[in-house]
């Protein structure tokens, strides 16, 4: 069930999703000081392509804090509006409630993804 509902959800606009990722993490290794977290960015595009029977902890200390202010100020609330806005679209219809809840899921990790660990879980 977590293939086919991942396999929908690329469809649906986590392919955008991944791709908002994606440009984040170029821009954010133009400069060499943020390379560090240009990879992140990288980590969390692999991980907004298939969300579903993942589930996020957030955890972490003065460092991420640090690394969460900056990333939200550049370029954490940009990607935050774009899968907020796009889960708004999609909880509209019936069908796409799942869908929006895991954009909504992204949209508060990408706010603050430094300090945050994805784990799977174990969903039949």
């Amino acid at each position: 069930m977590r293939i086919l509902a991942n396999v929908l959800w690329i469809i649906f606009g986590g392919l955008i999703s991944s791709l908002g990722w994606v440009i984040a993490g170029c821009l954010w290794c133009i400069t060499i000081v943020g390379i560090p977290v240009g990879l992140q960015c990288f980590k969390l595009s692999s991980i907004s392509l298939n969300p579903f029977g993942k589930e996020v902890i957030y955890e972490g200390g003065s460092v991420s804090f640090l690394l969460n202010v900056i990333w939200f100020l550049v370029s954490g609330l940009e990607l935050a509006l774009m899968n907020f806005i796009i889960g708004l679209l999609l909880c509209c219809t019936v069908i796409g409630i799942p869908f929006g809840k895991q954009f909504f899921k992204i949209a508060k990790l990408s706010l603050a993804p430094f300090g945050a660990t994805v784990v799977r879980t174990n969903v039949l």
